[in-house]
């Protein structure tokens, strides 16, 4: 069998810690595992790739082991769209005025300017 390279052995490495940092946190041993199957498949040429989610894990070990992480999970919607109140408008996003079309920036708090570009 061969040697494993440099990268190979730091993301082993990472692989270890995570699973390390998250014993005792619910969910984290599971999604580190997840992620890890998935992204297992990457084509060994593909080291762009390969080292930005090396990076990612790495910023991931840095939160799980700040203390400040209790557990570790995805977001998911847990409710539905005919569960919500009438008239209620998904948090973050201002309700339309209906002062005509919308710019597709105009929701995520880009201050408007005025139509000569001042």
């Amino acid at each position: 069998m061969s040697r494993h390279s440099r990268l190979q052995r730091q993301v082993l490495s990472l692989y270890r810690e995570l699973l390390r940092a998250g014993r005792g946190k619910p969910g984290a041993e599971l999604r580190v595992r997840t992620e890890f199957r998935q992204h297992a498949r990457l084509p060994r040429c593909d080291v762009l790739r390969i080292e930005y989610l090396y990076r990612r894990g790495r910023r991931q070990l840095q939160l799980l082991r700040s203390g400040h992480a209790t557990a570790m999970g995805a977001f998911v919607s847990t409710r539905g769209p005919t569960e919500e109140s009438p008239g209620a408008e998904a948090p973050g996003i201002p309700p339309d005025e209906g002062d005509g079309p919308r710019r597709p920036l105009d929701s995520m708090g880009v201050p408007k300017t005025a139509p000569d570009g001042r």
